[in-house]
């Protein structure tokens, strides 16, 4: 066995006759514990949050969207379906029609995008998986709608509530002189279902079919506001957008779900970078007794420091020492809390110790990135401080 190892494992695990030492050495084991134990929960509590908040994005936005970069409608042509059977990567697409709209419903006054979308609409996004009340849109039944839970709040609208309907109305266009009494188009809905998802979300959108979209908004029969398609699991979205946007040229705007969502995707990696800071200060704050620990055993070792360099030992060898017992006291410690941390995601997952609201515990994944991460952060930060240590070691200092 290497000698500075074999040492350094003496001295790791054999009491010293100083107990000030054996008492701060525990403290600094527990405070390598505790930060390995944060930073690992950490991570996997943003990874969790990430990927629940993805999971939201999914039933909102396609994976690609087509829009026009000027004005807010285009018109259908045959390339758009030769361009999109010619992508392998392409699942499935659909025509949809946005437009801004005032809502009205027992005389309280809310302001909406309608979106217009064709049956297959459910294959494009995960919108049907978050009804909350009634169903999705029937393409049996006519005037139709689904509601954002939030903006149904809003209005005090039910769900299937054959009274009153829900009414639309859109500004006509033109200029000059509007007639007060004409002034919007307009049609009335029943609302067959209510969606859930993020505030914002909630707020936008109300869903009618494309034809109920179109004959509100006077549109041609190929006129649209956007196509959202998408795409087959594993397929890279950016690539298939360069593609898109190749064959459609400059005429057309193709966005990302993460294009689309840009400020969003900015909050959560920001706030899972700063919290890895954060928590890594704190670890580093926890090394500090690593640094005074390794100190106080040199002090205390010093004769056998002594006695060890008169028998040939190097004062490189003897610093090797220190360096190894600091690295094993991280490592140890490191170990001793992912292995705690692992135990608490598993606990966490299959009997939800923790409630974000009553029905739903917070998120929280396992992923082998933030395994490597925490053993990389803490094994290099405890060889800088064991190096830190050792470095008051000399020749003069152990012959003095």
């Amino acid at each position: 066995m290497n000698f500075s190892l074999y040492i350094a494992k003496r001295y790791l695990f054999t009491k010293t006759s100083n107990n000030a030492i054996n008492i701060v050495t525990i403290i600094a084991s527990f405070g390598v514990i505790v930060g390995s134990l944060a930073l690992f929960i950490i991570l996997s509590g943003f990874s969790g949050l990430r990927t629940f908040s993805y999971s939201l994005l999914d039933a909102s936005d396609p994976d690609i969207k087509i829009t026009a970069k000027k004005g807010k409608t285009f018109f259908i042509t045959d390339h758009f379906h030769k361009t999109f059977n010619n992508i392998t990567s392409i699942e499935a697409f659909s025509k949809v029609i946005e437009e801004r709209v005032f809502l009205e419903y027992n005389n309280k006054s809310e302001i909406a995008f309608i979106k217009g979308v064709e049956n297959n609409y459910t294959k494009i996004t995960h919108i049907d998986s978050t009804l909350s009340q009634g169903g999705w849109l029937d393409s049996s039944y006519i005037n139709t709608a689904v509601i954002g839970r939030s903006k149904a709040f809003k209005l005090s609208l039910g769900v299937r509530s054959f009274g009153e309907s829900l009414k639309i109305m859109v500004p006509k266009p033109g200029i000059g002189f509007i007639n007060p009494n004409n002034a919007f188009y307009k049609t009335n809905v029943q609302v067959v279902g209510l969606y859930t998802g993020t505030e914002a979300f909630e707020n936008k959108f109300v869903f009618i079919t494309l034809n109920q979209a179109k004959d509100l908004l006077n549109f041609k029969e190929n006129q649209i506001s956007a196509f959202e398609i998408k795409l087959l699991k594993e397929s890279d979205a950016n690539v298939v957008a360069e593609l898109l946007q190749k064959s459609l040229g400059d005429t057309y705007k193709v966005q990302t779900k993460e294009q689309l969502n840009e400020v969003f995707y900015k909050v959560i990696n920001t706030e899972n970078f700063v919290s890895y800071l954060i928590f890594t200060l704190i670890v580093i704050i926890a090394l500090f007794n690593v640094i005074g620990t390794i100190i106080m055993m040199i002090i205390d070792k010093k004769d056998n420091l002594k006695t060890l360099f008169s028998l040939g030992a190097t004062v490189k060898e003897i610093k090797r020492i220190f360096i190894l017992q600091g690295f094993l006291l991280t490592f140890f410690g490191m170990l001793i809390g992912l292995t705690i941390g692992m135990v608490l995601l598993f606990l966490q997952k299959k009997f939800s110790l923790f409630m974000i609201t009553e029905n739903f515990a917070y998120p929280i994944e396992f992923r082998f990135s933030n395994l490597i991460i925490v053993i990389l952060t803490i094994t290099i930060l405890g060889f800088i401080a064991s190096k830190i240590a050792s470095s008051r070691i000399s020749a003069n200092f152990i012959e003095k």
